[in-house]
């Protein structure tokens, strides 16, 4: 019954665009934009009203509607759907503009580059070859109008509507009936008594001459105006006088017009067409050649189009990457495509990609990753950071490779802020006291304390507390140099981290023991921070109301604003030694000698003084380092993150030869505090993991220095003498509290940083593990006794042909 008919236009799966038509090719076609209701992805959909009485265009549309649909290629307008009623015909095809609005857009915006028209022209010619050659068909109307752009700027083929079979099949050309269009066509074709030998593609290579034509110069007024090329590039001026000469027979096939135009020096022999063309045949090249594309291919990005760049070059890489083993080569290229993408896009294209990348094995994919973190670190979110990303990162810490351990530090720069309180306060903080109390390399220790010191606002309270004052006090006692400028100036990044009391009586004491550094450099910063903590003292002194002002940030949560202080105070740290790094360790590890100690203090007279020892781990003097130091900040931004180029192998033989013979340096440290050169025994790498719960604990790794002695009895404190004033002050002295020395000092809590002098806990650890070895090698000793002693008691008699042992 009628009442159950239902409409086909309302059941398709695709719906018009509320916007007015586009326009299209003159002819019957009306070309609107579109979009698939199931997905909202963008079409274009051409639309045919049947008219009455209009029986021959309704002819030319259904055939178009089959020509369309059963022809497939790259060049040709892609075909999705189609709706066939008896009132319309509706095409759906790819979203694309027609060709003339196109160059009107783009001229708007500056004009269409030569190398792009090269590539356009160039898929034109190649559908023309496909149609001629393989499926032996006349397109018949090859003009501005029959040329469609899609999204990435791919030229496709278009208005089918007077395609014929060139072989005779079917009748001959059918008419158009339209003067714009019958304008294009060749002039063999209006003199009905001429019989001169043609070709069966002469006419459509006439009408791509005018279509060159148009693209060069604009809309063609007549065919009188071919003679003259205009703006037509010279390379391509003889080629495209083969294709408007008045003799058919001499008119190129398509095949052989790509080939001269491809020659060397030709009009289509760029690096925009053969990365094209690579592209096209991506997937059957070998992977040798596939490398070599990709690591070229970042270097021709910036001049390719953007559009071309975000819907062709990026599938490609991707799928490069899902698919064909590319590796880390991607990656540069990836990223460089991925600046000009909205934030949806990069969300829905590349993150899945680069967490997937994170969990790879590849050292070269890692460091890659990790030295282009600031490109992507913006479109992490917080959980998929501490899920995905952190768990992965943190195996560089342990890496066999300086680099990958020197990279992973500087990452944690970008990390920090979107890492959870677990991660950061605990697993973090883990690794890092690890690096500065184990690592054998000076600017791994010397970058961590400098990470530290940029980090530190983002700590919670208490593990400010706990970490910052023992971190930087540890690498003060550093033989590397460069690391004791790192804690002085990781001291001056946080300076409004600590309380009054903690200035007075643990950084200031610290600081002061670095004024006779050997390092010129260090006393320089030592010096500085010095007079800016005594500054702030003096402060408080002269107005104790300001003490709560000055304190309020060191019990506050993790404040992120108080980062730019720390990379003011502590910047040069990451540019310059992080420069210095790669020189250092491509040069030779830097191990700490067994004979290495820290700047020691004056002896007083009487006591023998003991024989001096300098820093062997420090690279040059002090005068050659301030030098050095310039030329490496000029040359970062030329030598950064170029550990591609170095020799990983060689390098990771090197260290782990050196560190068979490396020790503890903040043993060493110890002994030259004492006055005194300790001689302890060579451990292997091994030794030293093993020995990390008990000798560099978490608890016991960085620990704070000793408090200053009390004073005699009978010591008066500075506030309580009156110093002249008129009358005794009725404001409170904040200083006598900090005054107050405590008589005997609590014993550390064993799960917390502690409070104690760490010289002395570790001291007190080896002579008990001394002691205990001493023991059981005593137990050992009398139990081998005891054994043979009742070997021999209970021997019985030897058998026939026993050999005696003993």
């Amino acid at each position: 019954m009628w009442f159950f008919a239902r409409d086909p236009v309302r059941d398709f799966p695709f719906e018009l665009s509320p916007e007015p038509p586009e326009g299209g090719p003159p002819g019957p076609w009306i070309l609107h934009r579109g979009r698939k209701k199931a997905t909202g992805s963008a079409v274009s959909i051409f639309v045919y009203d049947v008219k009455p009485g209009a029986e021959e265009q309704t002819q030319v549309a259904k055939a178009a509607f089959k020509r369309l649909k059963t022809l497939r290629h790259p060049n040709i307008l892609a075909y999705i759907d189609g709706l066939e009623t008896e009132k319309c015909l509706h095409i759906v095809t790819e979203a694309v503009t027609p060709l003339g609005t196109y160059l009107k857009a783009r001229a708007e915006a500056g004009g269409l580059k030569e190398q792009e028209l090269s590539w356009g022209l160039h898929q034109i010619v190649k559908a023309l070859s496909f149609l001629v050659n393989d499926c032996n068909l006349i397109h018949n109307n090859v003009c501005m109008a029959a040329v469609f752009v899609d999204r990435a700027g791919e030229w496709k083929l278009g208005g089918l509507d007077y395609m014929y079979s060139a072989q005779g099949n079917g009748g001959g050309p059918p008419s158009k009936g339209i003067p714009e269009l019958e304008q294009y066509d060749p002039p063999e074709l209006a003199d009905s008594s001429s019989r001169a030998v043609r070709e069966k593609w002469s006419a459509d290579m006439w009408r791509l001459g005018c279509l060159i034509w148009e693209v060069f110069n604009g809309s063609l007024p007549r065919a009188a105006a071919l003679r003259n090329p205009g703006k037509i590039p010279k390379s391509l001026v003889t080629h495209y006088c083969e294709l408007v000469g008045a003799n058919p027979k001499v008119r190129p096939n398509p095949a052989r017009f790509l080939q001269n135009c491809r020659a060397p020096g030709g009009f289509m022999s760029n690096r925009f067409v053969e990365t094209n063309l690579f592209l096209e045949e991506i997937q059957i090249k070998e992977p040798a050649e596939k490398q070599k594309f990709f690591q070229e291919l970042s270097k021709s990005l910036d001049s390719f189009p953007e559009d071309f760049c975000r819907h062709k070059v990026l599938p490609q890489l991707l799928t490069a990457f899902e698919f064909g083993n590319a590796g880390a080569v991607v990656l540069t290229p990836l990223f460089k495509v991925g600046k000009s993408l909205r934030a949806e896009e990069y969300q829905e294209k590349i993150i899945p990609v680069v967490v997937k990348m994170f969990s790879s094995t590849d050292r070269a994919m890692r460091i890659r990753l990790l030295q282009q973190m600031e490109q992507f670190i913006q479109y992490l979110d917080e959980p998929t950071v501490n899920t995905q990303i952190f768990p992965h990162v943190t195996h560089g810490f342990l890496d066999t490779n300086p680099a990958i351990r020197e990279q992973t530090v500087k990452s944690m720069l970008l990390l920090a802020p979107k890492l959870n309180e677990a991660n950061l306060n605990v697993e973090l903080m883990k690794h890092f006291a690890r690096l500065q109390a184990k690592d054998d390399q000076g600017p791994i220790r010397c970058n961590t304390t400098v990470c530290l010191g940029k980090i530190g606002s983002y700590l919670s309270a208490s593990t400010r507390h706990r970490v910052l004052t023992s971190a930087f006090s540890r690498a003060t006692k550093d033989p590397f140099a460069p690391s004791r400028v790192a804690g002085v100036l990781g001291f001056a990044a946080t300076h409004n981290l600590y309380s009054m009391d903690d200035c007075a009586h643990k950084i200031l004491p610290v600081l002061c023991g670095l004024t006779v550094d050997p390092e010129k450099s260090v006393r320089d910063q030592a010096f500085k921070t010095i007079r800016s903590f005594l500054s702030k003292l003096e402060s408080v002194s002269e107005d104790p109301t300001q003490l709560a002002e000055v304190e309020k940030d060191v019990h506050a949560a993790s404040s992120p604003g108080t980062g730019g202080a720390a990379a003011s105070w502590a910047g040069w740290a990451v540019t310059g030694v992080s420069s210095l790094t790669s020189k250092l360790i491509r040069a030779h590890p830097t191990p700490v000698p067994s004979d290495t100690t820290v700047p020691q203090r004056p002896v007083p007279e009487g006591n023998p003084a003991p024989a001096p020892a300098l820093a062997q781990a420090i690279p040059a003097t002090s005068g050659h380092w301030e030098t050095q130091e310039d030329k490496d900040t000029a040359e970062d931004s030329a030598t950064a993150d170029r550990w591609d180029d170095e020799d990983w192998g060689s390098l990771e033989q090197e260290a782990e030869s050196v560190l068979a013979q490396q020790d503890d340096w903040s043993a060493k440290g110890q002994g030259s505090r004492a006055g005194q050169i300790n001689h302890p025994d060579h451990k292997s790498l091994e030794s030293h993991w093993s020995s990390w719960e008990v000798e560099g604990s978490w608890d016991q790794g960085w620990q704070e220095p000793s408090s200053v002695e009390p004073p005699p009895e009978g010591t008066r404190l500075a506030s309580e003498y009156n110093w002249g004033g008129a009358e005794p002050s009725d404001k409170g002295d904040p200083f006598a509290a900090l005054s107050v020395r405590p008589s005997a000092q609590p014993r550390p809590d064993p799960d917390s940083w502690g409070e104690d002098n760490w010289e002395g806990l570790e001291a007190e650890s080896r002579q008990v593990k001394a002691e205990l070895a001493r023991k059981k090698r005593e137990e050992r000793r009398r139990e081998m006794e005891a054994k043979r002693a009742e070997k021999k008691t209970t021997k019985g008699p030897m058998k026939l042909g026993a050999r005696k042992l003993d």
